[in-house]
């Protein structure tokens, strides 16, 4: 059994679009160099983790802002905004969910509605 800790490498296109999450295990070499090399994997590949590290764990069709060294979600509705300090999308409403009722964003009316009540 290795002792050595996988990682996580994304690929995004020319347009920073994450097409491709892999994990590897590069044993020596350098993990670009090996997914160049061992795997054959062309393009540009960027670490991601679930650790914080360029904020979001990258998945396919997340952007990577170079700016804000960061990977970010797919915009979930027109409306939202991007936090930039934790690069994730929030409503321009605050989500009124309580223990008593749950709630989902309608961006028809640009809030949000009760689907539920708890019991």
């Amino acid at each position: 059994m290795s002792t050595e800790q996988s990682l996580i490498y994304a690929n995004i296109n020319d347009q920073n679009v994450v097409t491709n999450v892999i994990v590897i295990n590069p044993g020596s070499q350098e993990p670009k160099d090996f997914i160049a090399n061992t795997l054959g994997l062309p393009g540009v590949w960027l670490e991601t983790n679930d650790n914080g590290l360029r904020k979001n764990q990258a998945g396919v069709g997340y952007t990577y802002s170079e700016e804000l060294d960061a990977f970010i979600p797919p915009k979930p509705y027109e409306s939202w905004l991007l936090d930039e300090d934790t690069c994730t999308w929030v409503s321009p409403i605050l989500n009124p969910s309580t223990d008593e009722a749950v709630y989902d964003w309608d961006e028809s009316v640009l809030n949000w509605v009760e689907i539920n009540k708890l019991s």
